[in-house]
């Protein structure tokens, strides 16, 4: 009786962490609905005369993982730059949660629940894991600048709040070992999840990840793809994918849209984007007479 006494208090106290963490219901399970979080319509973008994307339309639905793939070049980074306000498209609007824009900029991007990570790593290497994770908490701290450069009273109690927020970060990308540890002494993979980290300790509800994959070896691509299903599943997070490797995509995506030289090619689940012609000549090229 007394070791399911345990059990039992063993079970509520983890429920109480992962409510704690996640900002959304966090009930297991896949939650993808008909419920459109953000729509691309005929959005087209250039450099001079370079023609990046070309009157591509999407959707994003909440609760999925929707990834966005294509050939070098093809377009893809900057689809999430413009999602997110660092780009603005010469054509085209962008609705978030039911906000039409024509220029989304990046700081209302952050405010409004969109996090991004990048496919070179972007983060402060001459600080710790856990600093650099604190960083994310930035716009959820609302002290004024003299309580917080003394660290008295309400910041003190703030800062506090937000330290559990990054610490029950650091538990769920079980990152404890490296969290005093300059980040800029890291391997690649680790900081990769650092990253990771920073993001969700915006609480995003949308999710930018920019070849979160690249340059990690199997078992630290393993890896990553259990915390972006956990991201997912536990914490109801929707993500935007980019990833050149397929058998990754193909794993974790709930749709995918197919770019080529800026142009949209392919829209639809993963079974339908491996069989479409034009996504098989995208990737492997046709042969020419």
């Amino acid at each position: 009786m007394t070791e399911l006494h345990v059990q039992d208090k063993t079970q509520s106290e983890q429920a109480q962490r992962d409510n704690d963490l996640a900002a959304t219901d966090t009930s297991p399970g896949r939650r993808i609905s008909d419920e459109i979080v953000l729509e691309v319509k005929n959005v087209s973008l250039s450099f001079g005369g370079v023609r990046a994307i070309r009157d591509v339309s999407f959707d994003i639905r909440k609760g999925e993982v929707r990834a966005i793939i294509g050939p070098n070049g093809a377009g893809k980074t900057s689809m999430l730059n413009v999602i997110n306000g660092f780009y603005h498209p010469q054509e085209g609007t962008i609705t978030y949660k039911g906000q039409t824009q024509k220029r989304m900029r990046p700081h209302i991007a952050a405010t409004q629940g969109i996090a991004r990570t990048f496919q070179n790593v972007a983060l402060f290497k001459g600080m710790t894991t856990l600093d650099n994770i604190m960083t994310g908490r930035t716009l959820k701290m609302k002290a004024g600048i003299f309580w917080q450069a003394l660290y008295l009273g309400p910041a003190k109690q703030e800062g506090l709040r937000h330290r559990r927020r990054v610490e029950d970060i650091i538990d769920f990308l079980e990152i404890q070992h490296i969290r005093k540890i300059p980040v800029g002494k890291l391997p690649y993979g680790l900081q990769k999840r650092v990253e990771l980290g920073r993001a969700l300790a915006m609480e995003p509800e949308l999710l930018l990840l920019d070849e979160p994959m690249a340059g990690m070896n199997l078992e630290e691509k393993e890896d990553m793809s259990r915390f972006i299903i956990d991201v997912n599943d536990q914490l109801g997070t929707t993500i935007a994918l980019i990833e050149h490797d397929m058998g990754v995509v193909m794993d974790l995506s709930d749709r995918i849209v197919v770019l080529d030289h800026g142009e949209m090619i392919a829209d639809g689940t993963p079974e339908e984007v491996q069989k479409n012609q034009d996504v098989i000549n995208a990737y492997l090229g046709v042969a020419h007479d």
